[in-house]
């Protein structure tokens, strides 16, 4: 059975273990899931910014990306076709925003050692209706590039999953400095304060996900129970660490009790409507229209807007429940642009949309395969 003692301390679909940072410290070994937090440094230019890039935030924590290296100073980015979410994510929109992720957060690690990496999307063209094998951007390092500020706030950002601090409003300048980072053309929308229509449809869109056998059980089977799951498998949703161990061993935490009606379950859905409802702050992007390039560029501001609120001292979580494109979230997805249209014209397509506050403790890094583990040989 799960204890209270032992469930309390978890914060997602997949109870998030919240570790401290100081965790990084004894976990910098070889075979530690956390080791490619302490990036350690690499001749090869690329690889010395794909120590970093692997760092990206991107759903599910799948780590989609694969990279072929090609001559000194080019790379080719593909996504890995295992690693989509064809339930939830059924025609790859979200697969391809962390894939945009990684390409932005490249470039900007890549500037960090004066060079410049052009970013080239879909050089054979966009894929439709999925993703397929065709190459997601080729990437080329040139000389001369100016160092990206964000690049300091790589190493500590989070996907911050947990209650925040509701005495402390998000100030209106620090929404304004979130805008200043984006790129062109994805627009960006925020509102804080008056919220409660934005919580309440988040928190419906969660449950008519976990309520969703097939969405929920996508999520189940992603679920890493134990250190030993985690250290094979440093991707999906981790559940380890001194506080689980010993119950993943004895069979207490099981996937079949994450399921609708086990225990497991129910904590989960409890410590989760408490967090969604320790929120005062919304970001989202926008695009004009809903094409693979748009996709792909709202990936890319999304990773520098979570950058600056890391670098901003503010928490950032994303909530897009809402926007998939399975039948389940029609109304949800169709309600959410309606409301978020009371700021004004937000286009064709919300492509993320976030929780944004001041956290209430730290927040721990997540498990990541390294950098040469995802490079294309031969």
């Amino acid at each position: 059975m799960f204890s209270r003692r032992t469930l309390i301390a978890t914060q997602s679909a997949g109870l998030f273990l919240a570790l401290s940072n100081n965790w990084l410290r004894p976990l910098r070994a070889q075979t530690s899931p956390l080791a490619p937090w302490a990036v350690a440094p690499n001749s090869d230019p690329r690889l010395n910014a794909m120590g970093w890039t692997v760092l990206a935030p991107n759903p599910h924590n799948r780590q989609p990306w694969l990279v072929r290296l090609e001559g000194s100073d080019n790379l080719t980015l593909y996504v890995d076709l295992d690693r989509r979410l064809p339930v939830t994510d059924p025609l790859d929109r979200q697969i391809l925003i962390g894939l945009g992720c990684f390409a932005e957060q490249f470039r900007i690690a890549a500037s960090a050692q004066g060079l410049e990496a052009q970013i080239i999307p879909f050089p054979e063209g966009e894929p439709q209706p999925r993703l397929d094998a065709r190459p997601i951007a080729r990437i080329t390092l040139r000389p001369g590039a100016a160092a990206d500020p964000l690049f300091a706030a790589v190493p500590q950002r989070r996907s911050s999953k947990q209650p925040y601090d509701l005495a402390r409003e998000v100030p209106q300048e620090a929404l304004a400095t979130l805008r200043s980072a984006l790129l062109s053309p994805v627009g960006f929308g925020a509102r804080a304060g008056d919220i409660a229509a934005i919580r309440d449809l988040v928190w419906r869109a969660w449950m008519i996900e976990v309520e969703t056998p097939a969405a929920h059980l996508e999520s189940v089977n992603l679920m890493r129970l134990g250190s030993p799951a985690v250290a094979t498998n440093p991707d999906g949703i981790s559940i380890w660490g001194p506080q689980f161990d010993p119950a993943v061993a004895q069979g207490a935490i099981t996937h079949a009790a994450m399921l609708q009606g086990g225990e497991g379950y129910g904590m989960m859905t409890g410590m989760y409507r408490a967090m969604l409802s320790a929120t005062n702050a919304y970001v989202w992007l926008t695009t004009p229209g809903n094409s693979r390039a748009e996709q792909f560029a709202a990936g890319r501001d999304w990773v520098r807007l979570y950058l600056t609120a890391t670098a901003s001292g503010l928490a950032l979580h994303p909530v897009s429940q809402a926007l998939p494109e399975y039948p389940e979230m029609d109304g949800p997805r169709a309600a959410l642009a309606e409301l978020l249209g009371a700021d004004g014209p937000i286009g064709g397509q919300v492509q993320m949309l976030g929780r944004l506050g001041h956290p209430t403790r730290p927040a721990a890094p997540t498990p990541r395969w390294p950098a040469e583990s995802r490079i294309v040989r031969g």
